[in-house]
């Protein structure tokens, strides 16, 4: 599943309109005007070898600074901005380990919608999937801590698929 996949997946889900993914995607740093994020949301064409064919016009790639400052943004977008408090030190620098795209969609999704863990496991049994709080622990921790497990895209598809069924099917009734 391609970050892009993500970012249309989570705009289907959450119903997110176009000026909305503009306005998140510079909460999280990153200009984009509205016609490069359209051309982010496009679905990918694949060449004959399976690779994406980056040679469409209506097309961008969502690389992973873009998804990432996406979902920072995302976080902003939902919950505000933060302050820095008087006494509190600044967050650590980046170690150069990145976590899986997958992983780091489903840690900064949780965070954007205030998901507990309990909350997350009955996203996953909504959409059929059986999970323990173990497993999701184990997706929402650091890349070099050892008990971190990279997050599969049946996985992420899932959480994706149970956020739709929460949030699109509560509007609908």
């Amino acid at each position: 599943m391609t970050n892009n996949d993500l970012l249309i997946r989570l705009r289907y889900a959450l119903d997110i309109k176009n000026t909305d993914m503009v306005e998140i995607f510079k909460l999280g740093g990153m200009e984009l005007s509205k016609e490069e994020v359209l051309k982010i949301l496009t679905k990918p064409q694949f060449d004959e070898d399976g690779e994406i064919d980056l040679s469409n016009p209506n097309f961008m790639l969502c690389d992973y600074e873009k998804l990432e400052a996406f979902l920072n943004g995302f976080i902003t977008f939902k919950r505000g901005k933060q302050e820095q408090k008087p006494n509190q030190t600044k967050a650590p620098e980046p170690t150069g380990k990145r976590d899986a795209a997958n992983n780091l969609f489903i840690k900064r999704v949780k965070v954007a919608l205030s998901l507990t863990t309990e909350d997350m496991i009955t996203i996953f049994y909504d959409a059929r999937l059986n999970v323990s709080k173990g497993e999701i622990g184990a997706i929402l921790r650091k890349a070099d801590h050892r008990n971190y497990k990279e997050c599969g895209d049946n996985f992420t598809r899932n959480f994706i698929k149970g956020l739709t069924m929460r949030y699109r099917e509560s509007e609908q009734q």
